[in-house]
């Protein structure tokens, strides 16, 4: 990916080393705060539950500063240049739809962040929050895309900002509040069914971003497309749970499986145009 030496943006919030101070025991409300901020955003709520409700991370009054490694600094300023990026993609096609792109906010944090949607937690993953439109990821996941889920690669990594920008796109078009208001007349199953809709337009959101990347800024490398689709692939519902459980259970997903993710994100880069992304329609979807 040819990112180097590119603009960065003015957008991006480093908030590393200033999270919420540890707590002993959370309490009991504080732990099911975590859990409904956790499922709201896709996210097993187990993975919060089974740390106690815990606050991570943070630096306390005595602690030291917040000294980031030479890796960090490296993935941050490669942020801003994706953030940026997305900035020129979004910004042509909304003006193209005689609108305007409102630039959200991408927030660096360590181990733990304070969001308008509640607490936000390293072991999420990187997460969109529609009420403040803000991203928010820690780098660390960065390293998990690597070593957990096999996805290397720069265009990779890319890939996860351009998704949850996606989310802002979605946001910025009133998809999301509709998605929301309709999820709390819906079944549990129904409303995970829903969930998928909006996470594989998010996923085809991005193949927009990828395809005006590339035939305007030629940005892409060769090889940037498979890593991408890698990515994709790995954090599929389906693949993570047979992982993580040793079996499916599709009426759980939340995020869509490894072909659908794969599939949207084509979708997008071939076409180009947040028409196509409709996946609430779409037989496929």
């Amino acid at each position: 990916m040819r990112w180097r030496g590119r603009r960065g943006s003015q957008n991006l919030e480093d908030r590393r080393g200033s999270g919420i101070a540890r707590k002993a025991g959370g309490s009991g409300i504080g732990v099911l705060v975590l859990a409904l901020v956790a499922i709201y955003f896709g996210v097993d709520p187990s993975v919060i539950l089974n740390q106690g409700g815990s606050m991570l991370g943070g630096s306390g009054g005595d602690s030291a500063p917040y000294q980031p490694t030479a890796e960090e600094d490296r993935l941050a300023d490669f942020v801003s240049v994706v953030l940026a990026d997305t900035e020129d993609t979004w910004n042509k096609l909304f003006e193209r739809l005689g609108g305007r792109y409102q630039e959200p906010k991408l927030v660096l944090f360590s181990g733990s962040v304070s969001s308008a949607c509640g607490l936000g937690q390293a072991a999420m993953g990187p997460f969109y929050c529609p009420a403040d439109q803000k991203a928010y990821i820690d780098l660390s996941f960065y390293r998990d895309l690597k070593s957990r889920y096999q996805a290397p690669g720069d265009f990779a990594q890319a890939y996860v900002i351009a998704h949850e920008i996606g989310h802002h796109v979605q946001n910025l078009l009133g998809i999301s509040a509709k998605v929301q208001q309709a999820k709390q007349r819906l079944s549990k199953a129904e409303a995970n069914a829903l969930s998928v809709k909006l996470e594989l337009q998010a996923d085809c959101l991005s193949g927009v971003w990828a395809h005006d990347a590339d035939r305007t800024r030629q940005l892409l490398e060769s090889g940037d497309i498979e890593e991408a689709l890698n990515a994709a692939s790995a954090i599929g519902d389906d693949r993570l749970q047979q992982q993580t459980r040793g079996y499916v259970i599709p009426e759980t997903f939340t995020h869509g499986t490894s072909a659908q993710r794969v599939f949207w994100f084509k979708t997008g880069l071939k076409e180009g145009e947040i028409d196509a992304c409709n996946t609430f329609d779409a037989k496929r979807s």
